[in-house]
């Protein structure tokens, strides 16, 4: 049976959505963009602190359930302009190795909010 979940702790969703579902041992968390969830507002400062930002909004998520980022089977990354792949990619492995998930990375023409990045995760209970 799906189970819906909404952080308290993290950004709050800017559409109609759950922060996460969950179904048996899954968890699929919905993507997570730079949001500061004390102001609700994006964080400044380019991709560098954009992506820091989305990845700590996912690490919030997931220890909300009392998952860690080690948790993570798949992850989904998406930028606005695949030139800061190699920052993010230098942010993205502080996050989640050495036991590295799945990933794909990919280029879209935007994202909500006018943001460079956006993750989403599957993980397992």
């Amino acid at each position: 049976m799906k189970e819906c979940f909404l952080t308290s702790k993290g950004p709050k969703a800017v559409g109609p959505y759950s922060t996460a579902v969950i179904h048996g041992d899954t968890v699929f968390v919905s993507g997570m963009i730079p949001l500061d969830p004390a102001t609700g507002k994006v964080v400044e400062g380019g991709i560098e602190a954009q992506a820091r930002q989305a990845l700590e909004n996912v690490k919030t998520v997931l220890g909300e359930m009392n998952l860690t980022m080690q948790d993570a089977l798949k992850v989904s990354v998406f930028l606005t302009d695949l030139a800061d792949f190699g920052t993010v990619n230098a942010i993205y492995g502080e996050y989640f190795g050495p036991n590295f998930p799945a990933r794909t990375c990919m280029q879209v023409g935007a994202l909500p909010l006018g943001v460079s990045i956006e993750i989403e995760v599957i993980a397992s209970k």
